[in-house]
């Protein structure tokens, strides 16, 4: 068994979004066992408060019926509840609000330049 594991989302953005293919049909998975491997992370090595007081919990919407795998990927999305404080910044879509350019990059965040792209 081959499993592949394929997340998206940026820091402060909406929410992120996982993808795990490779598990078989029939596998028991409860709300509990995803939400209790969340908190797991926010015990990692150079967390800041933040991860003291923010708990995620993760919303299943593909490959899971009735708590059983299907056999097909798996879909998990992770809201970010503090998204409402960077909507304008982080937005996907151009927004009225003058906003500035990010340019310092922060410990612990990936960054690329649009230039670094092409």
């Amino acid at each position: 068994m081959s499993l592949r594991l394929i997340t998206a989302g940026e820091s402060h953005g909406p929410g992120l979004t996982c993808i795990v293919e490779g598990l078989p049909a029939g596998l028991e998975v409860t709300p509990d066992d995803l939400n209790r491997d969340l908190a797991r992370r926010q015990l990692g090595h150079g967390r800041g408060g933040r991860m003291k007081i923010e708990s995620d919990s993760a919303a299943v919407t593909a490959g899971l019926r009735h708590g059983r795998t299907l056999g097909s990927p798996i879909a998990l999305q992770v809201a970010n509840r503090d998204y409402a404080n960077w909507e304008d910044r982080m937005n996907p879509w151009p927004v009225e609000a003058e906003v500035a350019e990010v340019h310092l990059p922060r410990p612990g965040h990936g960054f690329i330049r649009s230039s670094q792209l092409a």
